[in-house]
């Protein structure tokens, strides 16, 4: 299934930006991952606002010097969304910020939704997809930042019931708002597959769809029935060297290049500039070069030194997000 867009352009943090705008673009990256509910029981000694977004604009600064214009973060509830400390950041930068909406959780749902809903002990309507569409249409915690992307989860437990709920309720505000779905998959099981299969029964054109952390796999057969299904592949975890090595992202990103794919292939890290989950002192031993500048350090001159052109190199860093962000057909209008 396809589908046509009604947008045409994308809201940040900093207000509404035309298509031909948006720049090379990294779609799936975090600035803040928290966890508030642990944080009020063990305050985390690594964590200081201030310093965070310090941080967070010495590092988009660094990637505006490389060419970077534009970075959608992913992070939704679930992962602790603060959209006001994110704005701070957004106000001090060139590169520009896309928000989501979403849940994140791969198996159960907090008990609120599990008790209200359609149906459920306190009967009403789906608390989830008003929230998606609310988040889209009306802005984020009061902010008025609109989200400009939906963010969906299914890891190796698979399509949970609340994981369900979440895909439907993404499904309904896609549907309703024309803003494309972008997902966390589990590559090892192949699934990404489910994935589409439940978007697709829920009226989603699998061309507004990125499978998230499809670059994990190693199977070269599952990546292109992806593919064959129209949606987009994420190779997003660059530097996520402790899930896959960036050599063999490489190596499955060129098969897939040899074969054509490259207008179906988008590029990220999945990194955070701070995680509750991954803390600064762990990324520093464990994953070092896992930031959102790694792309154009190390893997870019890597990419051409092996005979990736800078044509497709710019299909996967800006023409791809491109189409992404505000749907076929409407890449250069205003």
């Amino acid at each position: 299934m396809r589908s046509e867009s009604p947008l045409r352009i994308v809201p940040t943090f900093t207000g509404d930006l035309a298509a031909d705008d948006l720049g090379q673009t990294l779609l799936h990256e975090h600035l803040f991952v928290q966890q508030p509910e642990v944080d009020r029981a063990l305050p985390d000694d690594e964590w200081d606002e201030d310093e965070g977004v310090r941080d967070a604009v010495a590092h988009l600064d660094l990637l505006h010097e490389r060419g970077v214009r534009t970075v959608v973060d992913l992070t939704v509830p679930g992962l602790g969304r603060d959209a006001a400390l994110v704005a701070r950041v957004a106000s001090r930068t060139r590169v520009r910020i896309v928000a989501a909406t979403g849940w994140y959780t791969h198996d159960v749902l907090p008990t609120f939704f599990r008790l209200n809903g359609p149906g459920r002990l306190v009967d009403g309507p789906d608390r989830l997809a008003e929230l998606f569409v609310g988040d889209v249409t009306k802005g984020i915690q009061g902010t008025g930042v609109r989200a400009g992307a939906l963010k969906v989860v299914s890891d190796v437990d698979g399509m949970t019931d609340d994981v369900h709920r979440v895909f439907a309720a993404a499904a309904l505000a896609h549907r309703e708002t024309g803003v494309p779905v972008f997902t966390h998959s589990h590559a090892p099981s192949r699934g990404g597959l489910e994935q589409q299969d439940v978007l697709e029964r829920a009226g989603v054109g699998l061309d507004r769809v990125v499978i998230g952390h499809a670059g994990d796999s190693d199977d070269l057969d599952y990546l292109q029935e992806l593919a064959a299904r129209g949606s987009f592949l994420g190779f997003d975890r660059f530097g996520m060297e402790h899930m896959a090595t960036d050599a063999q992202r490489i190596e499955m990103l060129l098969a897939l290049l040899e074969r054509g794919l490259a207008p179906q292939i988008v590029l990220s890290h999945d990194a955070a500039i701070y995680s509750r989950v991954t803390p600064p002192s762990w990324r520093r031993e464990h994953t070092p070069h896992w930031t959102m500048h790694h792309l154009h350090d190390r893997i870019l001159p890597l990419l051409r030194q092996k005979g990736v052109g800078d044509g497709e190199i710019r299909t996967m860093l800006r023409d791809n997000p491109r189409r992404v962000l505000v749907g076929p057909g409407n890449e250069g209008q205003r």
